[in-house]
């Protein structure tokens, strides 16, 4: 079995540490689809040696349990047990895409437990008032979205064919938002080490079936169970301005309404040079604020 703890009510959530076990914890929200492996890559990693790096898989990925009808706040209680059964008392948080929300809710739900949180390519809530949540975005994401909305049955049931198409050959996801990657994004997939562990993290989130994927898709999509308002802890915003899967209208929206926003905004940067923000994102997420 993957390593991992057991829920109080009864499930199983994968987990992964690395790096220093008394170095500074940082809480890893993976994207969607994803899982624990990969979200930090290995030179990373070797350049933040004082660093406690805990991820884990959302429930219905990987080696994690289940949990129909779960919502984006729920993050925040698992990530609460995870921390207990680690005897963590504080820690960061950083997701990126489809974490980041995951983060925020941790950021919103845990404000004795979180001292800062990260918040990459974040999408905004469906429920965002003022913002068209669609403008801007790549074409097949505003069909899948809309496919979700309208037909969530129709929507599992292409999910799992695509789940089940990615487990023969990952790199069909990658070639399937082709159409949203800009330059850069193409020239940060392309390069073999970033390739190499998109894929292996494809076939790890999906390897058992697709519930994962569909569960965190409709949690972005629904309410998602607490408002980013009431977020009191520092958040870094980090975005890319061209952006088409999480839309730079996002990102303002939420960086108008996060009291502590820090929003960083990359002019030639898209979705996935998130990436490439990871090393200056720690050094922010474990400095040491100042005494005030």
């Amino acid at each position: 079995m993957v390593d991992g703890v057991r829920m109080r009510d009864g499930r199983w959530l994968a987990v992964e540490e690395r790096g220093d076990p008394d170095g500074t914890p940082v809480v890893l929200l993976h994207g969607t689809p994803g899982c624990r492996l990969g979200e930090v890559p290995e030179h990373v990693l070797a350049a933040h040696p004082a660093v406690r790096f805990i991820a884990y898989d959302r429930p219905g990925y990987g080696g994690s349990d289940r949990l129909p009808g779960r919502r984006v706040a729920d993050a925040a209680r698992d990530v609460a047990e995870l921390a207990d059964a680690l005897g963590l008392d504080r820690f960061a948080v950083l997701g990126r895409s489809g974490g980041a929300p995951h983060a925020l809710a941790c950021a919103a739900l845990l404000p004795a437990r979180v001292r800062r949180a990260a918040a990459l390519v974040s999408p905004a809530p469906p429920d965002a008032e003022g913002l068209s949540w669609f403008d801007g975005m790549a074409e097949s994401n505003v069909e899948e979205y809309t496919r979700a909305l309208t037909d969530p049955l129709g929507f599992a049931g292409r999910l799992a064919a695509r789940a089940a198409a990615i487990r023969r050959d990952p790199a069909q996801l990658l070639v399937s938002v082709r159409d949203g990657l800009t330059d850069a994004d193409r020239r940060i997939v392309s390069a073999p080490a970033v390739g190499e562990t998109l894929l292996r993290t494809y076939r790890e989130a999906l390897r058992t079936s697709a519930y994962g994927w569909l569960d965190d898709t409709l949690a972005l999509l629904s309410g998602w169970g607490f408002d980013p308002a009431t977020v009191t802890r520092p958040v870094l915003l980090w975005h890319g301005a061209l952006d088409t899967f999480s839309p730079v209208g996002h990102f303002k929206w939420l960086a108008d309404r996060i009291p502590r926003a820090r929003p960083v905004l990359e002019p030639d940067a898209g979705h996935f040079g998130a990436l490439e923000a990871v090393p200056a994102v720690l050094d922010w997420l474990c400095a040491t604020p100042p005494r005030r």
